[in-house]
């Protein structure tokens, strides 16, 4: 339906398994927080039977994978009150009631091993707000731009400083928080591994803080607003200086101007609402607009309201005596309402956008001609239920939610509704997702809920907009380095085609600079788009073969070493390009003879090392010639390449390299299985290579392959065994189960039985089954049918490789630095369990 109804709809839940004594009790208050890596941590409590004590668990769930929950017991004795992750979405704070905050991190870069090692406390003293200092990065997406060739413009950064810089600039990290009894505590990460922490008072009058939260301005100051609880008293605002005096932290606080809600100021409203629930700025870089929430038992109300600058009206007295004050008038911050609703029905939760879309007035009219609404809405939960989008400016109501238990709109007959009995079930904490375009919720019983949000909230667009407003999006994660997942519940299968080949066209508009940059991300993002239609999966092999080319040849051409150090001219690496570019000859030998081979000089272990990696690019250029005569089938792996001059290109110069590096050690050459024993193997390859390359090295210049070459590709099978490659599995992950709009329901801890849809079925004969050898497709070693090593798995590709490197090689540990922290895709890696086959 359009209209507010349409513009959400519930993706999958996620819920604990229901034993007769359920262990998993929600904590009170309960927490949830999302990063940018599309990891969601919240927390429960588990109930100890005998002991009648509670543990208090984090757990952290990446998207994709819900079920594959990760469960650490935090080890704090109090309940947790704060979850916040950095802005690099690799490490979380927790928090709890006894004044004890943890940092954890990961664990060998693996998403489902964490590890506190650093914290600070305020012993006995409960943390209200927490939040990590400013790193002094802040973008603005202008929608006013989205048709804009540079990204520059569409996603400008903002003059913003961070609350503390090191020596040269650079930003100093830590974290502060806020407890309960009016204390504000820093502590900073040193570089090395040392935390400084100082606790200062907010204000020479401590008093009790129930609500509080952080912002941050321009200048780099740090704004904390604190309330009592009491919506009689005011909102409190306060200025937060950090230094670092003689290697110790210092704290300085000044009081800002203070803020009473109008519904208390209200004669028809004055008693109704004793209590504030909720106080929260609206983005912690915007500290000059903050939300409030009082509640009554039954009802709320939310007021926005903003810090302004305004003149002071002076007395005619003052500016006979002194003409410059008349002149100037002088001016005070003060906060004024923007906006208020009307009564609610109680709040339970409140969500708001992380997406730093510009506001200006021409911004927010194009957004709203052109329905973009993802960063203009903040997300209310009820107590029956529901969920309301509001504009973060206006409070206008954008989407809406119907939980189970809450009351549809009254045109339904009131018959078919049976009456819920028990307390209902409503979200405790929610979290809106980084581009805005999903949102989380955890309920009273621990269970998760995905909901889809519209770009447009539900408003029907054509399909041109459609597809610019996911572009936009796309683009802006390409940008941050954001996980996209979030923006992939939205794309149809019809879709994909046009998004991916729109990508390039925006990535192509690019300087050469931002596209070298961003090179491996675009690839990674059009291999996850292909994985959502049945028309583009062979192509998701692709990419993630061009992506794992593109490493190669970075980490083989690093290797090459200039003769004499002081050469000025180019490296081994370009020259290598540039020579290969432009000796267009099909022999192999008169292109390695116009290289310096002493560059080529390697030791012999480090040659030996390399030949897994050196057999995979002989074995893939022998897999694309011969399948270059049944080109006609689009469905095949491999497809593409035969029109991709680049990667052709770099094929070419890796064969040069390989036949050079074959001289000085003969075992490090790819083997191949030949009919005769006197067939020059690589340079036929590298002849019919070349001929291939020549057809498509000029992108809008592509000719067909003539006959000849397709016969001589013809006859390869016969004269070479022609390799099978491992492609990657089309992975397991939960985003092409919701394309249907069909609610999916998932457990904790239990890997769905679900059938993968039609898309997938047609891709096994490329895929190994079950009972076959497992292969680690990093280091493209064979780990055999019932691996004994323990591996590790890409989130997001599903590729699979060892923990532990078999080989300490420099060149080897150089190939693996480029995947240790995240897969060559991007994906975080998460830790298989051992019987994984």
């Amino acid at each position: 339906p359009p209209g507010p109804a349409g513009g959400m709809d519930l993706a999958y839940v996620c819920e604990w398994e229901k034993k007769p004594k359920s262990n998993h009790c929600p904590s009170i208050p309960l927490v949830c927080a999302w990063s940018c890596r599309n990891l969601i941590a919240f927390t429960t409590d588990l109930r100890n039977e005998e002991e009648k004590d509670l543990t208090h668990m984090v757990h952290i769930i990446d998207t994709e994978h819900p079920w594959d929950v990760y469960s650490v017991n935090s080890g704090h004795t109090e309940v947790i009150t704060c979850l916040e992750w950095d802005q690099s979405g690799s490490r979380l704070l927790s928090a709890d009631a006894d004044g004890h905050i943890k940092c954890w991190s990961m664990t060998d870069h693996l998403a489902n091993s964490w590890e506190s090692t650093v914290g600070s406390m305020v012993e006995g003293d409960p943390v209200v707000a927490l939040s990590w200092l400013h790193n002094g990065v802040k973008l603005a997406l202008h929608v006013e731009k989205s048709g804009a060739s540079n990204f520059g413009e569409k996603f400008s950064r903002v003059k913003f400083s961070p609350s503390l810089t090191l020596f040269g600039g650079k930003p100093m990290e830590g974290w502060i928080a806020v407890t309960i009894s009016g204390l504000v505590t820093v502590s900073l990460l040193k570089p090395n591994g040392q935390v400084l922490t100082a606790t200062e008072s907010l204000c020479r009058l401590r008093c009790r803080v129930a609500l509080a939260d952080v912002a941050f301005t321009g200048g780099g100051n740090i704004v904390v607003a604190t309330s009592d609880g009491s919506s009689t008293s005011p909102v409190q605002f306060y200025k937060v200086c950090v230094s670092v005096v003689n290697e110790k932290c210092k704290i300085d606080t000044e009081i800002l101007p203070s803020l009473f809600m109008r519904c208390t100021t209200d004669p028809a409203r004055k008693d109704k609402y004793p209590a504030i629930t909720h106080l929260k700025f609206l983005a912690r870089d915007m500290s000059e607009q903050v939300l409030l929430c009082a509640s009554n038992q039954n009802n709320s109300i939310v007021e926005c309201w903003s810090l302004r600058k305004e003149g002071l009206p002076v007395n005619n007295i003052f500016q006979q005596i002194s003409p410059v004050v008349g002149d100037k008038q002088p001016m005070i911050l003060k906060w004024r309402i923007l906006s208020a609703t009307n009564d609610l029905d109680r709040v339970s939760a409140v969500a708001l956008p992380k997406l730093p879309i510009s506001l200006t007035n021409t911004d927010l009219k194009v957004a709203n001609d052109t329905k973009f609404f993802p960063g203009l809405g903040l997300a209310l939960a009820f107590h029956d239920g529901s969920v309301h989008i509001v504009h973060r400016l206006s409070l206008q109501m954008m989407a809406v939610f119907y939980g189970s238990s809450s009351q549809r709109p009254v045109d339904e007959p009131s018959l078919k509704r049976p009456r819920t009995a028990g307390p209902l079930v409503h979200f405790k904490a929610m979290q809106l997702s980084w581009t805005s375009l999903a949102l989380a919720g955890v309920d009273s019983h621990g269970k998760l809920s995905m909901l889809r949000i519209s770009p447009s909230m539900g408003h029907v667009l054509d399909m041109n907009m459609s597809l610019r407003h996911l572009l936009f999006l796309l683009e802006y994660c390409m940008v941050t380095g954001y996980d996209w997942w979030d923006i992939l519940l939205h794309v149809q299968p019809s879709m994909v085609q046009n998004l991916v080949e729109k990508l390039h066209e925006e990535y192509m508009r690019q300087n050469a600079a931002l596209q070298q940059v961003l090179s491996t991300r675009i690839v990674a993002m059009k291999a996850s788009l292909c994985k959502l239609s049945s028309s583009t999966i062979a192509r998701v092999c692709d990419y993630h073969a061009k992506l794992f080319l593109i490493a190669i040849s970075c980490t083989l051409k690093s290797l090459l070493r200039p003769h004499f150090l002081n050469t000025p001219d180019k490296s081994p690496g370009d020259r290598l390009t540039e020579i290969c570019s432009k000796i267009t000859d099909v022999d192999i030998d008169k292109v390695m003879i116009n290289l310096k081979t002493e560059e080529f000089v390697l030791e012999m272990t480090t040659l030996q090392s390399l030949q897994q990696l050196i057999q995979w690019v002989g074995d893939f250029v022998l897999y694309l010639l011969a399948s270059l005569p049944n080109q006609g089938s689009p469905v095949r792996p491999g497809h593409s390449f035969l029109r991709d001059g680049a990667s052709l290109g770099m094929f070419r110069e890796l064969m040069v390299v390989i036949r050079i590096w074959g001289l000085l050690k003969p075992s490090c050459l790819p083997v191949y299985t030949a009919t005769s024993d006197t067939q020059d193997s690589m340079s036929l390859l590298f002849r019919l290579l070349t001929k291939l390359w020549l057809c498509c090295r000029e992108e809008n210049h592509i000719t067909e392959p003539d006959d000849a070459l397709i016969d001589e590709c013809c006859l390869l099978p016969s004269q070479l065994l022609i390799p099978n490659i491992d492609w990657l599995p089309i992975n397991d992950g939960i985003i092409s189960k919701l394309q249907n709009k069909q609610l999916v329901r998932l457990q904790f801890g239990k890997a769905p039985g679900l059938v993968g849809h039609t898309v997938s079925s047609q891709f096994d004969a490329f895929v190994r089954a079950p009972g076959q050898p497992k292969i680690d497709h990093l280091r493209r070693l064979h780990l055999g049918a019932y691996p004994t090593e323990e591996c590790k798995s890409c989130t997001r590709c599903g590729c699979v490789t060892m923990l532990k490197s078999p080989n300490k090689v420099t060149a080897v540990k150089q190939w693996e630095q480029r995947w240790i922290k995240n897969c060559l895709c991007g994906g975080l890696w998460r830790k298989m369990p051992l019987s994984y086959s």
